[in-house]
């Protein structure tokens, strides 16, 4: 009742406009921009709330390099003042920096095997999350976000962004036509998405919700992979083209605009003027030859 209730009350303190952006999605779910929320007021409402945002993030090979950023930038701008708590999923424990943390902040690592395709880590990590929501945050946080590790926060990523079920809009593709999105176009895959269908392409790097909601989201990812694989066949963005199938008969109850997951920290736009979050520059194939 709690997480209803809040989520409503946000609806409530979206007090500014913007006439450039889309701000509501066709089921009426709120798209996040930068000038469409009160950040100090949304913030003081969620302070009287005794919440718990769990974090995933996978650093496996040679995504190590990106830990230190990530973590010291969380510090500094993602849910400053409120209970965090990050797992932190990783072949290489050593390689973990030790960064200092703000108070009811925590750093839990937890140790998985090697995987040797890049491919395996985006999707096998569905069913690590499934594990990690129905077990030990199922009571010990009321929010999860799930966020690529080759990452970097750059501004204010506070409980705006709550949810029951969180999406971002892809970074490549929020203002393209759903012809041009590139969703998996085959029948065979269980990541089938017809031309006629589809709202907005999600990213694969972040999405999030209530912890009940993201368990039900990452619970059938294995399933549907094998049975791909039984098939013969790989979904072309892997847990990314899933999680839009997800989301097509899912619909997220808030949608976070490319704000949440932008290009990089050079590529500005005239909708995407606020960065608060993303994807560094790096040599794919270079930190990808590991696996």
């Amino acid at each position: 009742m709690r997480l209803n209730f809040y989520h409503f009350v946000f609806v409530g303190v979206l007090l500014i406009g913007r006439i450039d952006v889309t701000s509501m999605t066709p089921w009426l779910a709120p798209i996040v921009w930068e000038g469409t929320f009160d950040p100090t007021l949304i913030d003081s409402i969620y302070k009287q709330q005794n919440i718990t945002i769990a974090t995933t993030v996978f650093a496996l090979g040679k995504y190590t390099r990106f830990l230190r950023d990530f973590l010291e930038s969380a510090e500094q701008h993602y849910f400053v003042g409120f209970r965090m708590h990050c797992y932190l999923l990783t072949d290489q424990p050593e390689a973990v920096p030790d960064v200092k943390l703000g108070i009811e902040r925590q750093l839990r690592v937890r140790t998985v095997p090697r995987m040797y395709r890049w491919q395996d880590i985006t999707m096998g990590r569905m069913g690590m999350i499934a594990k990690l929501t129905e077990n030990e945050l199922a009571t010990e946080a009321d929010y999860i976000f799930c966020l690529d590790v080759d990452t970097k926060f750059y501004g204010h990523w506070s409980v705006e962004a709550l949810g029951s079920l969180v999406g971002v809009i892809h970074p490549w593709f929020y203002n393209y036509q759903r012809n041009q999105f590139t969703y998996e176009r085959r029948p065979e895959s269980q990541a089938f998405i017809r031309a006629e269908e589809g709202d907005y392409y999600y990213a694969g790097g972040a999405f999030g919700g209530s912890v009940q909601e993201v368990h039900k989201l990452t619970r059938p990812f294995s399933e549907q992979q094998n049975i791909d694989a039984a098939n013969s066949i790989e979904a072309v963005w892997h847990d990314e083209s899933h999680l839009n199938k997800y989301f097509l008969y899912n619909k997220p109850t808030k949608v976070l605009s490319p704000e949440y997951l932008w290009r990089n920290i050079n590529a500005r736009t005239n909708e995407v003027t606020t960065i608060r979050f993303y994807i560094v520059n790096k040599n794919n194939d270079e930190v990808r030859s590991n696996f």
